[in-house]
């Protein structure tokens, strides 16, 4: 039993804490008081995505940041002990600057708590990608390291592939909600079509 707190008391203390993202919803002016309308605005006003420029419904973008603590060991590594992450996710959705007739509030509520759904879809591949980078960040380490340099280099290298992948989860998600008969087609139809 003491061996084994000998052992334990040898090995670098690893903080995880608890943390909770930030959301926040903002939108966008829209015109229109019919859903082909209100959906030809949303081309015209919508965030532009891409190195093209082109406008889609909505965007998910996010602000992270980081806490860091490297601690040298006495072996000459060094290695990262705490890191803390802090998240902000906004999501920018449509809304209509004025009031809709009653005959599209209807499908104009059905399509936004649709779009909204969908992006917070994003939100949470952002949040699981940020939960990967935090069980490898912690605990990280780099052997002969004592200025704690090499293990930012090493951690940056792998932390490229986690948000690589991120994206690339994204970009998959998009492209079955946005092909015909997708969930968000539907959304477009109903729009359009209900009014």
């Amino acid at each position: 039993m003491c061996l084994l707190a000998a052992f334990a008391s040898s090995l670098p203390v690893v903080a995880h804490a608890e943390w909770q993202a930030v959301e926040k919803v903002e939108t966008y002016a829209i015109s229109g008081k019919t859903g082909p309308e209100l959906y030809a605005s949303i081309g015209a006003q919508g965030p532009k995505v891409g190195s093209l420029g082109i406008r889609t419904i909505a965007q998910t973008n996010f602000k992270l940041t980081w806490s860091r603590k490297y601690e040298p060991q006495k072996d000459g590594a060094c290695t990262l002990v705490s890191a803390r992450p802090n998240l902000t996710i906004t999501y920018l959705l449509p809304r209509p600057s004025g009031k809709l007739p009653p005959a599209i509030r209807t499908s104009w509520e059905a399509f936004y708590s649709g779009v909204e759904a969908h992006e917070r879809v994003h939100g949470d591949h952002i949040k699981d990608m940020v939960k990967e980078i935090e069980q490898l960040s912690i605990g990280f380490s780099v052997p002969d390291d004592a200025g704690c340099s090499k293990v930012r280099e090493e951690l940056t290298k792998r932390l490229a592939e986690i948000s690589l992948a991120q994206r690339q989860r994204s970009r998959d998600f998009d492209r079955v909600e946005l092909s015909d008969g997708g969930n968000v087609h539907q959304l477009i139809l109903a729009l359009v079509n209900g009014g």
